[in-house]
């Protein structure tokens, strides 16, 4: 499993977000900016979180996009699952894709399965929030004397 770039990107806008969740709306340029990712490849990811009531968006020139609950309710998978094709190692792990001719003799699928309901509760137990206080805690003890 490799997360791809617009998962990696729509990861650093919905964090750019949360972390200027108390300034209102922000426009779509001013993420790209702080987050150095082009404006049109964040246009490209939008819709799909416009689909999901992730975002609460205004148009014009006072617009942006703001989250639409506060950031200790979005996780790195539920954002994920939205943006990747699949969080699985192999197709068969899921369980929802066609059965592989060998899944009743495969000795690895009980290995795989384990391997992406790992990622899942890993993901899944990790938010924005936590996120944003690691990067704060990070911070706060950087300091050179």
């Amino acid at each position: 499993m490799k997360i791809s770039t617009k998962g990696r990107y729509a990861l650093r806008m919905l964090l750019d977000l949360a972390e200027h969740q108390n300034c209102g709306y922000i426009a779509l340029k001013d993420i790209a900016e702080r987050q150095n990712i082009s404006k049109k490849y964040l246009e490209q990811i939008i819709p799909i979180f416009n689909k999901s009531n992730i975002l609460k968006t205004v148009r014009g020139s006072q617009g942006g996009y703001q989250l639409s609950k506060t950031p200790d309710k979005y996780t790195v998978g539920d954002i994920l699952r939205l943006t990747e094709v699949s969080l699985a190692p192999v197709s068969c792990a899921e369980g929802e894709s066609e059965e592989c001719e060998r899944s009743t003799d495969c000795a690895m699928l009980p290995v795989w399965q384990g391997l992406y309901r790992t990622i899942n509760e890993y993901l899944d137990g990790i938010t924005l929030q936590d996120i944003l206080e690691q990067q704060k805690e990070r911070y706060t003890n950087d300091y050179v004397i």
